[in-house]
């Protein structure tokens, strides 16, 4: 591809979209569609969405910077180690082999992190319930981000390990490093955490493209293509999510995640359909069995309904510390 595709755009704006109403998505979406509808070469895929995420990185990260849901010293330390794994995991790739073969290797680890990455989005959401189902029995607060030590060593290895992911796949670590995160440090809370994720992200992505240009199979016209589509796309899709909820969409991507992973690791449409049957319906059962567990009511509408209904009949009723968490 040597000029503009204005297809190409059409499906960057979708997934901007999408990665601006959620904050992440962009690598699981993007580079499977380049792969399967426009018929690139599964390492020119990578490469070029690598680069065309350091351009969209920066959107949200502002955003989390200006709202203070940020822990800058966590930035300097995941950084530490994402910075230098990300090229190397663009020259480790190259060294595994060449043509087919490699074309090969990059779709197995690309169906694989896919399939973990949507367990670990799943992961995410119940970590996330469970924190805020806490502190409403415990009656605890949430505390200041900046109170919160940095733990060095097992950080720094959290973000060898995103480096190393996105250098060899373009698929964000967001999701896999985010509960990573939430073990390491359970009081900061989701949104501070995803911030902080946006932050750190932009040198990690700067570096994986600088490897990809160099060693990888960058092509100008598709990535020039798809930021076309995905700048617009993520500023829209960050305005409709200041007005709404993004969870819905969020487990729809998940779902997404996993059979676009199934289908790469070589499964018949007919299991990749049942696939994506069986976690959207299965899912959406168990997900809301596991919030009643948790003190919360099935649907999410549900919950905000309820919520409502109990600040209308105590008008002073205290801020609810999980409100900001509600989202996710």
């Amino acid at each position: 591809m040597n000029w503009f595709d204005p297809v190409v755009a059409v499906a960057g704006l979708l997934v901007g979209t999408v990665v601006g109403l959620t904050g992440m998505g962009g690598g699981a979406l993007l580079t499977p569609i380049l792969v399967y509808f426009f018929g690139v070469p599964p390492l020119a895929a990578v490469s070029s969405d690598v680069v065309a995420s350091f351009f969209m990185k920066p959107i949200g990260g502002f955003v989390h910077l200006r709202r203070g849901t940020v822990h800058l010293r966590l930035v300097g330390w995941l950084c530490l180690g994402s910075v230098p794994a990300a090229f190397t995991g663009v020259v480790l790739l190259r060294a595994l082999g060449d043509g087919e073969d490699l074309q090969r290797i990059v779709v197995t680890a690309l169906g694989t992190l896919l399939v973990l990455a949507s367990g670990a989005m799943a992961a995410k959401a119940y970590l996330t319930l469970r924190a805020r189902s806490r502190r409403r029995r415990e009656g605890t607060t949430l505390v200041p981000l900046h109170s919160v030590r940095a733990r060095p060593l097992p950080t720094v290895a959290i973000g060898a390990l995103a480096g190393l992911i996105v250098g060899m796949t373009s698929v964000g670590a967001g999701s896999v490093l985010i509960v990573c995160l939430m073990l390491l440090y359970p009081r900061i809370t989701t949104r501070q955490l995803v911030g902080t994720d946006l932050v750190q992200a932009v040198p990690l992505v700067a570096s994986a493209s600088l490897g990809h240009i160099f060693f990888g199979d960058f092509q100008f016209g598709l990535a020039g293509s798809i930021l076309v589509g995905a700048i617009p796309g993520v500023w829209m899709g960050a305005r409709i999510s200041s007005r709404t909820a993004g969870s819905l969409v969020r487990r729809a991507l998940a779902v997404v995640m996993l059979a676009s992973g199934v289908k790469l690791l070589g499964a018949p449409t007919a299991v990749v359909g049942l696939v994506a049957l069986g976690a959207a319906v299965l899912g959406a059962a168990v997900w809301a069995a596991v919030r009643v567990r948790h003190g919360e009511a099935p649907l999410i509408w549900q919950q905000r309904r309820r919520k409502r209904a109990r600040e209308a009949a105590t008008p002073d009723l205290a801020r609810d510390p999980g409100r900001e968490e509600a989202r996710h």
